[in-house]
């Protein structure tokens, strides 16, 4: 028995290492500031967990989609031919039954977020699944990628007021110009092999010099979109503290690729991203929470 589950543990141990399950910092951030605005403070213990629930869900569910329908891609990347499945470290029977129980966890903790949360899941859901086959047939898989997160904030606000408004689709463009830049970033590493495989993406289409470029204008639209949230929901000093903030940290995560040298994408791609996201979340709580 003892040695059953430390088998099954360390399986888990492997599919949330081969999901990079730390990386929800990236969006469940969005997610809660997407309920802090909609709440206008807030929301009630409930509703967070099941909005978190639904968050981890959909995250886990879609990146082990992706790590199943790359399995064979992944295999003839040098960078990626260690990952877990293509190294043997887990089946591909066991990560659909992973995908599945996560699904359903999506399905469920919508449910519990109302009619209009549970209507929606099947299109985020559709998404998440698209974004797994994109880079074979187009170069906007950046822009999938950032839709899929963008849901998180949508769906928090739907969660806590069952509709959909503007300032639910400005925040959740938030996230879409922000992801699908960071994400141009990141595909710069896979720049030769997705050449060579005929694979699709910013970086193959318009080389490292345009993607930087590219990544740039994304992130200046992400910005412009932070202050019409501001001026749509009339925030105060203190979110506004947040968007330079978040501009700076920006701006630092571009100065380090400047010269396209990927040496510091880590840093730039993981550091930096999670400190926006947590950046954005704590500054709209202390505003809204403070007026």
């Amino acid at each position: 028995m003892t040695s059953l589950i430390a088998k099954i543990s360390k399986k888990i141990g492997i599919f949330m290492e081969m999901i990079k399950f730390a990386h929800t910092i990236f969006a469940l951030p969005f997610a809660l500031t997407g309920a802090l605005l909609a709440a206008g403070g807030l929301p009630t213990l409930r509703q967070t967990i099941w909005i978190m629930l639904a968050m981890v869900g959909a995250r886990t569910a879609a990146m082990a989609m992706n790590r199943l329908i790359d399995a064979e891609i992944d295999a003839r990347n040098p960078r990626t031919a260690v990952r877990a499945i293509p190294a043997g470290l887990i089946g591909k029977g066991l990560t659909f039954v992973f995908i599945v129980a996560s699904t359903a966890l999506l399905l469920f903790s919508a449910y519990m977020l109302g009619p209009l949360c549970l209507k929606l899941s099947p299109i985020a859901l559709f998404f998440l699944l698209l974004y797994s086959y994109c880079k074979r047939f187009t170069a906007l898989a950046h822009v999938v990628l950032g839709i899929c997160l963008a849901a998180a904030p949508i769906g928090a606000w739907v969660a806590i007021r069952g509709t959909i408004d503007a300032p639910a689709l400005v925040l959740g463009g938030v996230v879409l110009f922000w992801v699908a830049g960071f994400d141009i970033l990141y595909a710069l590493q896979d720049l030769e092999f997705d050449q060579s495989a005929g694979l699709h993406s910013i970086p193959v289409l318009i080389g490292v010099n345009g993607s930087l470029w590219a990544a740039r204008i994304f992130h200046v639209v992400m910005i412009g979109l932070l202050f019409t949230l501001y001026s749509l929901m009339h925030l105060g000093p203190i979110f506004l503290g947040g968007i330079v903030v978040t501009t700076a940290m920006l701006l630092y995560e571009h100065w380090l690729l400047k010269d396209g040298n990927l040496d510091k994408l880590d840093a730039a791609f993981f550091n930096m991203n999670g400190y926006i996201s947590i950046a954005i979340v704590l500054f709209t709580a202390v505003d809204v929470l403070t007026r």
